[in-house]
């Protein structure tokens, strides 16, 4: 997105949401396009910034002018934006708004270290996380204000990796600064494309270990993967799915 809309006017911006109908950034510059964490921020050049974050199912795809859009439905489209020579559409967005640029801290500035930013700092990120030594492993890499990035595939991946069941207590884990530095290894290794793999291999259905292969066997001890719901108790409506190897991933917690 930065490098198809950074520096060039924009010829086109089409919000399909009705808070922003009326919205028109036509004739305007895009300054850049950054990520923090989970969120886009699309700066243009009157101080104001188009605020999006995908959740599950958000994308961006970019095409050039004339060519057929892909990516879903045309009821899917959120919203359009085209300069001279790109055109960007951005499919099932759950958020988008506009607000001063000035302002962007109200919506990512609860953010912890960004894993692909470069703020990242793994000491801090270790710091947050141990900030709750009772709170279980999976949920706490999951919390964007302990480090800004991991998603469920990154988070179920690396706690395999690293032989932790996901409902390991923090204060239980070895070492938590080898767990967050390996995330950020995973994400830096896959940032630039668009198949995401933690095993090495790019090949379809060999790119992850244990991310949605519940029954599968184990890719190291033929164990079938399993799969649950992982919740907190404050919060036990946002219950989580995970993977794990219940041989290669021990857990002394009594939560299960």
């Amino acid at each position: 997105m930065h490098e198809a809309f950074a520096g060039r006017v924009l010829t086109t911006t089409d919000f399909r949401v009705p808070h922003l109908a009326t919205a028109d950034l036509t004739g305007r510059s895009v300054v850049d396009v950054v990520s923090r964490g989970k969120h886009m921020l699309t700066r243009v050049d009157d101080g104001t910034t188009l605020h999006t974050h995908f959740r599950m199912d958000g994308t961006w795809r970019l095409h050039r002018p004339g060519q057929r859009w892909s990516g879903g439905a045309a009821y899917q489209v959120r919203l359009v934006l085209a300069n001279a020579e790109c055109v960007a559409i951005g499919y099932r967005m759950p958020v988008v708004d506009l607000l001063p640029t000035a302002e962007e801290h109200t919506v990512v500035g609860h953010l912890g270290p960004d894993l692909l930013g470069p703020d990242w700092d793994p000491d801090e990120a270790v710091r947050r996380i141990a900030a709750r030594p009772d709170r279980e492993i999976g949920p706490a890499l999951l919390d964007q204000r302990n480090l800004a990035g991991i998603g469920n595939l990154y988070k179920a991946e690396v706690l395999y990796l690293r032989g932790v069941d996901p409902w390991t207590p923090v204060a239980e884990v070895p070492d938590l600064g080898a767990l967050v530095v390996l995330a950020q290894r995973l994400l830096e290794a896959n940032k630039t494309r668009w198949t995401q793999a933690t095993t090495g291999d790019l090949r379809p259905g060999r790119t992850a270990c244990v991310f949605e292969r519940a029954g599968q066997p184990c890719r190291r001890c033929a164990t079938p993967i399993r799969r649950a719901d992982q919740m907190e108790p404050e919060q036990p409506t946002m219950a989580r799915i995970t993977y794990w190897c219940p041989r290669c991933q021990s857990c002394t917690s009594p939560a299960r």
